[in-house]
Formats: structure tokens, sequence, C-alpha cells
């Protein structure tokens, strides 16, 4: 029986679909984390990441059902990877104004994105982020906290490791098996510093557990789901510059949710960094990867 593949036609519906799949994937992530700041008088950073990491655990493990087999060293990997980048970027907006944080934080994505590239013009776009970057942090003359810029820095390092590890989890076990075990890595290890700040809370305010139930659907299920799939059917580098809205959704929900005006040097930092990732997407000539023709999510990639 001969393999069939597909032709252009075909590979490019199917990258269609992925960057719908991202872009649904960006949206999420952010209302989740404005409306997750919300928790933070009470649950406090770390608490809100453990229940957040926890109840996704718990839904996805239901969801998947995955053996503890294969590479359990990738799939724990992953999930430092994810929970180092969950804590990060919470203790980052607890400091500093919700789409600054997720500027800085994209700067991982972005350098994955370009570190493989050998065009120029690859570089101009990461010189034009990092300008971007410099205006909203104003090194000098800044109030804002060092110490949620130096959270959001790390954020984009786990950021860059989450990238690389997902496509592999994705290759290495089928379906959101991998996400399921990974998730439950992360969720271990917050666990000493989420239990610290959030059992008092939740002992005097059960109702939180159903709002940190919803911040998990929103921040982690959704949109960490549909990136394994995305990230079957698209390049590390493509998938990293697709996720430019991230800062201009993150800015319009801090704004909404959490009433976190932005001034006119923020506003053109944020605006530098989305123009250079879409302009690093918008321009990506390299060739597209043949996929089976009949691609199913459910089972790991060839």
């Amino acid at each position: 029986m001969s393999e069939h593949v597909v032709g252009p036609r075909q590979v490019g519906r199917e990258r269609a679909v992925a960057v719908g799949l991202v872009v649904v994937a960006s949206v999420s992530p952010q209302i989740g984390a404005a409306f997750a700041v919300t928790l933070f008088g009470d649950l406090g950073p770390a608490g809100t990441v453990f229940l957040r990491l926890g109840f996704a655990a718990i839904v996805l493990w239901a969801m998947w059902r995955p053996r503890l087999h294969g590479d359990l060293r990738l799939a724990a990997a992953f999930g430092v990877a994810l929970g180092l980048m969950n804590l990060s970027f919470y203790e980052a907006i607890d400091r500093i104004p919700l789409a600054v944080a997720v500027t800085i934080e994209f700067a991982g994505p972005l350098l994955v994105a370009v570190l493989g590239s050998r065009r120029p013009l690859d570089w101009l776009w990461i010189a034009l982020a990092a300008v971007g970057i410099v205006l909203l942090v104003d090194p000098g003359g800044s109030a804002l906290d060092p110490v949620g810029i130096a959270f959001a820095v790390a954020a984009g390092a786990s950021w860059m490791a989450y990238i690389y590890l997902s496509k592999r989890v994705g290759a290495a076990y089928p379906g959101g098996s991998g996400l399921a075990i990974a998730m439950a890595v992360g969720a271990l290890m917050v666990l000493p510093l989420g239990v610290t700040e959030a059992t008092t809370a939740v002992l005097a305010k059960p109702g939180l557990l159903g709002a940190a139930f919803l911040v998990a659907l929103a921040s982690s299920v959704v949109p960490y789901s549909l990136e394994l799939v995305a990230l079957r059917r698209l390049p590390e580098s493509v998938f990293g510059v697709l996720m430019s809205v991230d800062p201009a959704v993150a800015a319009l929900a801090g704004f909404v949710v959490l009433d976190q005006a932005l001034g006119a040097r923020d506003i053109l930092g944020i605006a530098m960094v989305v123009v250079a990732s879409a302009g690093a997407a918008a321009l990506s000539h390299r060739p597209a990867e043949l996929l089976p023709a009949t691609f199913d999510p459910e089972r790991p990639a060839t």
C-alpha cells in the first residue's frame, strides 16, 4: 500500500486551521490572566497558580487518561517548564501591568522564531522588538518594579523551553496525554508555595475554588490543548511569531478587567513588539512540511 502525501492546497488548509487554533490559544489566557489578578488579594500569585495548574491537571487527566509510559523524563521536563513559566508570570503581573509583563515575556517565543534563521531581515524584527521592550521598561526612569520585570524575563525564558518541549511531547504521546502528565508535574512543583498562600483563604471563602477553576479552563486547558494540536501542524518558528497578538490582547484585557491604562510610551513599545512578530510571520518563506493525508490530532505526529 503506497503512502499518500497531500499537496500544497491541503497543507494550506491544515496551516489555516492551525493559525486559527493559535489565535484562540492566544486570546484565552490573556483573559484568564486578567481575572487571575483579581484573585491575588486572597490566594496570592503562587496559590492562584497552584489551583490553576491543579484543576487543569484534573480536567486533562480525566479527558486523556494518560498512561505512565514512554519518555517520562521528557514529560517531566515539560511540566517543569510549565510550572516555572506560570509561577514567574503570575509573580510578574502581581507587580507590573499585565500588558507590560506579557510583552516582556513575549521576547521568548520571538527569539525561538529567529534563532535558527539565516536571514538578516529576521534580526531586524528582533531588534525592533528589543527597542519596544526597552521603551516599556524605561531603564533609569521607570517606576516599574524591577523584581516584576525579572519575573517577566524568567517567564519568557521558560516559554522558550515550553515551545521546544511542547512539540516533542506532542510527538511522543497521543493526544493530550503528555500534557496531562506535565500539568500534574507543574502543579506538584508549585504545591508547597501554593498551599502556604491559598489554604487560609480557601477555607474562609470556598467560592474561590470555582473562580480558580474558571481561570484554569481559560488559562491552561483551552490554550495548551489547542497549542499542542497547532504545533503538530506548524513549525516552531511560525508558531512563535503567530502569537503576535498576545501583547495587544493583554493590553485590552488589562484595561477592561483591571482598569490598567497605558501611556503613549507603553502603547508604542507594545506596538513595536506586535509589528516585529507580525512582520516576521508575514515574511516567513520557509517551505511547508507535507502532512499525511489523514491527519489525526489524537495520534503522535510523524
